[in-house]
């Protein structure tokens, strides 16, 4: 099963949300993640390795691990546990005849952490261990924090083959298999320390534990408790316990088996970022093309290359940026020399917001200064010019109560999509829940977001309706859709990022907006630019949902493979 589908566990990627910041990948090599989750369950189910019937039973592996709790209870090195009911026959699942399914405290001895106050944190002892400082793949180092040496913590002492398992918060359930131990370590409260008999194999009964059979029971413990694990969760865990003999055979074989998940993963994240940079370079060489016949040649090689190019959605995102990017470069049309300039267009700007000015239809705004030549990004065509985007547009803002405006539909920054132009999902002020005011915006408006870090979030409202206090609502003096498509291009969110950079506030203020440049085409083409925009974005949007269903198959095939029948 996992050989014959080797290409499907290595090329099927999913891809995580965007939300956020970071610098994480944006991606999930899915169907490696599932091929590790079934050499688990082959493992833990007794699937992965032949069974020998000249094994010693774990019937009696259990008698001798019973007999040594017994003797460390009464010399006092351990306490003695509240027996907990047997397995229920509806919670069992089909074992080897030779293997028992057991709670895990049968086989450990299960310890919370001791309750360390903050304020008694010190610049040197033994190291505290809490939620926040390991995972899977080991101890993290970032904010180490200490405690003075005390009796009281001898009970807590982390010790080498230990599992450590949160109690708590977002990461419940999360494990550490303890294989050195650095320096001398102490447990924090809700984490829990899993001491495994020396009497049978302690990194077994962590896989297991890594495994559906008990991540189920933790998430849906997790899922009744408000992200919380008790003592008696992680103490019933069904522990499927092998002969000791097996237990060194399985684990040798998941060793084998995770180093291959290991190559594996690496060589499709190796092929994943070639492929990125490729595609990046390759759509760079169409906006630093110096004329019309290194664009056209640059054009030519990836055409002639498309379908091995854009088969991720990293790279298709890549070439809808890379498409606006030429869009307001002024590089997906023709130029005409006849046409009127975009220097008269901001000559009637500034008339019509004079005009409106002195109707008081809006206020007067402060001049921006003049653009230098260093600010400039690159040469535009004849007839375009840089200008400030405050001079593009208005701001309005009008506070309303929400009680007023209850039926109308209410927009946020979490209702439109990042660096699209899309608004999600529509609600009414009454669903929204708001109570404080909010800016009221007419249709044809362009509504931003100033929110750090959200600031490629925009749309064109296409209804009245009230924004929060989050959202600017814009006047555009020239076609809204024209000047989306240049608030999308990298461009315009260049500049945002380091004017983001250099304020100290949460949200973009509207002098540092209103300073940004963009390049002005002659009015005449803005309608040409958008439409032809609009057309390739369409296509794009059109090769990712190919992508996406290509996607949710190879995934369910994945699932498929993986779901084992009790």
């Amino acid at each position: 099963m996992i050989t014959k589908h080797l290409d499907l566990w290595s090329s099927t990627v999913r891809t995580k949300s965007s939300a956020g910041r970071g610098g994480g990948k944006k991606r999930e090599l899915y169907g490696i993640k599932k091929l590790r989750e079934l050499i688990l369950e082959l493992a833990v189910r007794g699937l992965l390795v032949p069974q020998d019937p000249n094994d010693e039973p774990a019937e009696v592996l259990l008698e001798k691990i019973a007999e040594e709790k017994q003797r460390l209870i009464e010399e006092g090195k351990i306490k003695k546990q509240k027996k907990l009911p047997p397995i229920a026959e509806e919670d069992s699942f089909k074992i080897p005849n030779t293997w028992e399914l057991i709670p895990l405290d049968t086989i450990a001895e299960i310890n919370g952490g001791f309750a360390f106050k903050s304020t008694n944190y010190t610049e040197s002892g033994i190291r505290v261990i809490r939620i926040s400082d390991f995972d899977e793949n080991g101890f993290k180092n970032t904010t180490i924090v200490r405690h003075s040496p005390s009796k009281d913590l001898n009970n807590f002492h982390l010790k080498k083959h230990n599992i450590l398992m949160a109690m708590t918060g977002g990461t419940v359930g999360k494990s550490l298999f303890v294989i050195n131990l650095p320096e001398p370590m102490a447990v924090n409260q809700r984490v829990a320390t899993i001491r495994v008999s020396e009497l049978t194999m302690s990194r077994h009964a962590y896989f297991v534990m890594q495994s559906k059979v008990v991540q189920s029971v933790i998430a849906n413990a997790k899922n009744s408790t408000n992200d919380n694990i008790s003592m008696t969760h992680i103490r019933s865990f069904r522990i499927p316990l092998p002969p000791l003999a097996e237990q060194h055979r399985i684990v040798a074989k998941v060793d084998e088996l995770m180093a291959l998940c290991d190559a594996l993963e690496a060589r499709q994240e190796d092929s994943l970022d070639t492929h990125e940079t490729l595609v990046k370079t390759l759509l760079d060489t169409l906006t630093t093309a110096a004329d019309p016949a290194t664009f056209q040649q640059a054009w030519q090689r990836i055409q002639s290359h498309f379908h091995l190019l854009f088969t991720t959605e990293s790279s298709i995102d890549h070439l809808k940026q890379t498409i606006l990017q030429l869009a307001v470069m002024g590089k997906l049309v023709e130029q005409d020399p006849n046409e009127e300039p975009a220097s008269e267009l901001l000559k009637k700007i500034a008339a019509e917001k004079q005009r409106l000015i002195a109707e008081k239809k809006i206020k007067k705004q402060k001049e921006l200064a003049p653009i230098t030549e260093e600010e400039k990004p690159f040469e535009l065509p004849e007839g375009w010019v840089w200008v400030r985007f405050g001079d593009l547009v208005n701001y309005k803002s009008k506070l309303v109560h929400p009680n007023d405006y209850e039926n109308h539909d209410q927009v946020a920054p979490d209702s439109i999509e990042k660096g699209t132009g899309h608004l999600l999902f529509r609600r009414t002020v009454s669903e929204s829940g708001i109570r404080g005011p909010n800016n009221l915006f007419y249709k044809g408006q362009i509504l931003y977001s100033k929110i750090r870090p959200s600031l490629s979030k925009v749309i064109i409202a296409e209804f009245d309706g009230l924004c929060s206090a989050d959202i600017y609502p814009i006047d555009s003096m020239i076609s809204p859709n024209y000047l989306l498509k240049i608030m999308l291009s990298e461009v315009f969110l260049i500049q945002v990022r380091k004017a983001e950079n250099r304020i100290k506030m949460p949200k973009l203020n509207i002098i540092s907006l209103s300073n940004i440049i963009v390049p002005l085409a002659p009015q005449k083409n803005h309608s040409s630019i958008t439409n032809i925009t609009d057309e390739l974005m369409t296509l794009s949007d059109t090769l990712k949902a190919q992508l996406h269903s290509a996607q949710e198959t190879q995934q369910t095939l994945c699932d498929t493979l993986t779901s084992l029948e009790n």
